[in-house]
């Protein structure tokens, strides 16, 4: 079993959180996954963007506000 961080983007209406996760790699075929832990910090992250909540968002991952561009 190998293990791989990465960056994963969740975004919530004028928000985008970037969580670092582990890809776990198997010899089997549904690899890569995450852990379960790593599945709940993402619902978590999403959540507290649904409400608002962008103090327990930031504890959690990096989070950045969108901003439309007139193009």
């Amino acid at each position: 079993m190998n293990g791989r961080r990465i960056s994963k983007l969740v975004h919530e209406g004028t928000y985008v959180a970037e969580v670092e996760v582990e890809t776990i790699y198997t010899d089997d075929g549904w690899s890569p996954y995450l852990s379960v832990e790593d599945a709940y910090k993402l619902d978590d992250v999403r959540d507290a963007l649904k409400r608002g909540d962008l103090k327990a968002a930031t504890r959690i991952a990096r989070v950045y506000s969108l901003t439309p561009v007139a193009a």
